[in-house]
């Protein structure tokens, strides 16, 4: 069995949008599109609640024998240095443990890979280098942005050098293989962990959920459920904030969790980090195609979740020309900026625009509540502004 987990922060947008005057400096620029604010609110909520019970709970079970991996956006690692010492040394502490694996993700959790897949690159080397400096371990393993993978990105991570990524599993991807494998791409070398998708939600997504017909969920039962799959491993993956933010400490998540490492080797279930995993299972791996369309591990699995409305059509094509006209004033501090302005956050909290439903309410949960009041249009039209303003500023720059 692999687990995964997922720790990230997004940048948000400063609303309503801020005019920005004429003249301004690129390094002024963005404290009129993001809202620092609202980040230092969320991320104290989520370090009382997740971050700090959470990374102390896995060193305990670190120490038992549990192994996991671990992704750190960009994102979350600039907020942490800036705000709380207290959360990033409890990072260190959990993956200085030989049995945690650092995992590089996507800095800036962004949709980059579909404007610039060289920018992707250049940007997924960085990020390497910067968790072996922060974490002072090799690196060998990715994640993209919400699990994204395709068949540009899986080149991409492959011309990286890195051994391993994870991706997706869903049936509809796979077609009939089972995600209990390790696959390449036909003829090519970069490893393939497909996330086990209903075995993560059922922890993920269903654990407190007491409408669940298989509520409460005990720690006998989910290690009956991966023991029992069949294929050569299970590989799980959660956000971090799973534990305590998503489900807080009253649900029982903290002790299902201590309780799942006794069940699991009770049950002889072998827990491996990603490298081990394709190191032992490489040699064997099946053949499977990656998307051309490119997959997921949020809503149905494919990029509708984050592309399935106007509102999200229409900002992700003001993302194109936020890149594009920061790539003209050749700018290093704009097209960083613009790098930003591109995070996958802006898109999933607006999924909601014109849906209802078990998706929508995902993502209204992860939508500030303070951007409520400006009600539903007033978000989508506040959001795009910001993307206009920063474009129109830019047009001294370009000339």
């Amino acid at each position: 069995m692999v687990v995964y987990t997922v720790v990230h922060q997004p940048r948000r947008l400063r609303l309503p949008a801020q005019l920005i005057p004429g003249g301004t400096s690129p390094d002024r620029l963005a404290g009129y599109l993001f809202d620092d604010q609202l980040d230092r609110h969320y991320f104290d909520k989520v370090a009382e609640y997740s971050y700090l019970p959470a990374t102390a709970a896995f060193r305990d079970l670190a120490r038992r024998g549990w192994r996991m991996s671990i992704g750190f956006s960009n994102s979350f690692l600039v907020q942490a240095e800036r705000w709380s010492n207290k959360v990033l040394d409890g990072f260190k502490r959990l993956c200085a443990s030989p049995n945690v694996e650092v995992v590089c993700v996507e800095p800036y959790h962004s949709w980059l890979f579909y404007v610039d897949i060289v920018a992707f690159k250049e940007a997924m080397l960085w990020a390497r280098k910067r968790l072996e400096d922060l974490f002072q371990k090799p690196v060998a393993f990715t994640d993209t942005t919400e699990m994204f993978m395709s068949n540009d990105v899986y080149f991409a991570l492959q011309q990286c050098g890195f051994a391993g990524a994870f991706m997706e599993g869903r049936d509809w991807q796979l077609g009939w293989r089972d995600p209990t494998h390790v696959y390449r791409y036909p003829m090519q070398d970069l490893a393939l962990l497909p996330r086990h998708h209903q075995l993560s939600d059922d922890v993920g997504y269903r654990f407190s959920n007491q409408a669940w017909s298989m509520w409460p969920l005990t720690p006998e039962v989910y290690a009956d459920w991966v023991r029992e799959c069949r294929g050569d491993l299970v590989t799980l993956g959660w956000d971090f904030e799973t534990f305590g933010e998503h489900h807080r400490r009253d649900s029982g998540i903290f002790e299902f969790m201590r309780a799942l490492n006794a069940q699991l080797r009770r049950r002889k279930v072998r827990m491996l980090l990603p490298s081990e995993a394709i190191t032992e299972l490489g040699d064997s791996a099946h053949e499977a195609p990656v998307s051309e369309y490119g997959t997921t591990w949020a809503g149905e699995g494919g990029m509708e979740f984050f592309l399935g409305n106007h509102a999200q059509q229409g900002l992700f094509r003001l993302m194109h020309h936020a890149y594009s006209k920061a790539m003209l004033t050749g700018e290093p501090a704009l097209m960083d900026l613009a790098k930003w302005l591109m995070q996958s956050d802006n898109l999933h909290l607006i999924q909601w625009f014109g849906r209802s439903g078990g998706e929508a309410e995902v993502s209204a949960y992860f939508t500030p509540s303070e951007w409520w009041e400006l009600g539903d249009l007033g978000i989508i039209r506040e959001q795009q502004q910001v993307y206009l303003n920063f474009i129109r500023a830019l047009d001294e720059l370009a000339k």
